[in-house]
């Protein structure tokens, strides 16, 4: 039986996004590792931007965003799954709540257009001299900040359960975190930190972040749902 293509590279954070987003839905693709370095004709021929996640489906149609991923596996779940399944997915996406679901979106914007940025020239900030690490460490800060207060109202960032906004969130926490572990110990953000920890030693996490050959090295495609 074919399943759709996914190309993936596993420490990016919009490629961990959406491999959660096919794993909690129950989708099975054929994983293609890559590295950054060494981009696959077939992903570039399908997504000439080059980027990860590309996921190519069974009718030869592409979803290159991360997050576009997610929506459309969870989706299909929803619609196609058994009622508890339904049921599950549904809380994730905040169906039929639609205000949360609308401030769910935002929140993930503000991740992805905001604080992204900022990660980034903390992470690399020798690429961007025209401020220190701590600077842009700082202007990171302030999104975690908001994570911390919202962590104070509810267990997960929108309520008591974890939904799309956590999963679609944490990889990028956990990338902020890992660029100076020292630090991020002794943070002032106890409540995320405790979060992302919960979130990181999950089964879900664990089962998204195995280790694959490459696929230009192997020739191999991997099932993501494998035990």
């Amino acid at each position: 039986m074919a399943y759709p293509t996914l190309y993936s590279f596993r420490r990016c954070p919009y490629a961990m996004r959406a491999r959660l987003g096919l794993f909690l839905a129950g989708q099975e693709v054929e994983l293609r590792e890559i590295i950054l370095k060494h981009k696959p004709e077939p992903m570039l021929a399908a997504s000439p931007k080059g980027t990860v996640p590309v996921l190519i489906l069974e009718d030869g149609n592409v979803i290159d965003e991360s997050l576009s991923i997610m929506l459309w596996a969870l989706g299909k779940k929803a619609k196609e799954g058994d009622q508890k399944g339904d049921e599950k997915t549904e809380a994730l996406l905040l169906s039929h709540e639609p205000d949360l679901q609308h401030a769910a979106m935002a929140l993930i914007a503000e991740n992805d257009n905001e604080f992204k940025p900022w990660l980034d020239k903390y992470k690399y900030a020798d690429r961007h001299p025209e401020q220190t690490q701590e600077d842009y460490r700082a202007q990171g800060e302030h999104f975690i900040a908001r994570l911390e207060a919202r962590l104070n109202e509810h267990a997960q960032l929108m309520a008591d359960v974890t939904t799309l906004a956590d999963y679609a969130i944490f990889p990028f926490v956990r990338q902020f975190a890992h660029v100076d572990s020292t630090w991020w110990q002794h943070a002032p953000y106890p409540k995320v930190r405790a979060w992302l920890t919960n979130h990181i030693d999950s089964p879900v996490f664990t089962a998204i972040m195995k280790k694959y050959p490459t696929w230009l090295d192997s020739g191999e495609s991997f099932s993501l749902l494998e035990n």
